[in-house]
């Protein structure tokens, strides 16, 4: 507690902390919708942005190593080259992007979006079982993240994101 507000009388504080409750009450509709616009659209800004760097032979280097030691991916590069694979992910990344950024004009697609992402986001998390060197060897190995660990367990709060903005787009087409 603040040395201002110790020295308010107890009956004073409790009307403070009324006003200030109501007063928060009163502003929730404006933070849940600035808080959806930001979850939404800082969704679309990370997935957009990774995307578009699977256009760029760092990128594609980059992610090599996770796809060719997952058994669920690996397959990939006996049909494509790794700038192909990359360059046809980021093309999937930016179109989810897009349909997940178009939901107040048209949620239906929206829902789309948001499904691919979760899909996206599941596979990337995938790595976490698949791919060497995940929890550092160092520091004991599990529970403490490498490098990699660390750039791949992000994933789990972008999933969640992915599935809010499903069901919000859901919710919006139901209207």
């Amino acid at each position: 507690m603040s040395a201002a507000l110790s020295r308010v009388a107890p009956s004073e504080r409790n009307a403070v902390t009324t006003l200030t409750r109501a007063t928060l009450i009163n502003r929730l509709p404006a933070l849940h919708s600035a808080s959806a616009v930001l979850a939404r659209y800082g969704l679309v800004v990370v997935i957009a942005w990774i995307g578009a760097l699977k256009f760029t032979e760092y990128e594609a280097n980059g992610i090599a190593p996770l796809v060719s030691e997952s058994p669920l991916m690996s397959w990939v590069y006996d049909i494509f080259s790794v700038t192909t694979f990359s360059t046809l992910l980021g093309i999937l990344e930016l179109g989810a992007a897009l349909l997940i950024a178009v939901k107040p004009w048209w949620p239906a697609p929206s829902m789309a979006g948001s499904a691919i992402a979760i899909g996206l986001f599941t596979a990337t998390l995938s790595f976490l079982f698949t791919t060497p060197g995940v929890f550092e060897a160092s520091a004991g190995g599990f529970p403490v993240l490498s490098s990699t660990g660390q750039f791949l367990i992000k994933d789990v709060a972008l999933l969640g994101i992915a599935a809010w903005t499903l069901s919000d787009a859901i919710r919006s087409s139901r209207a």
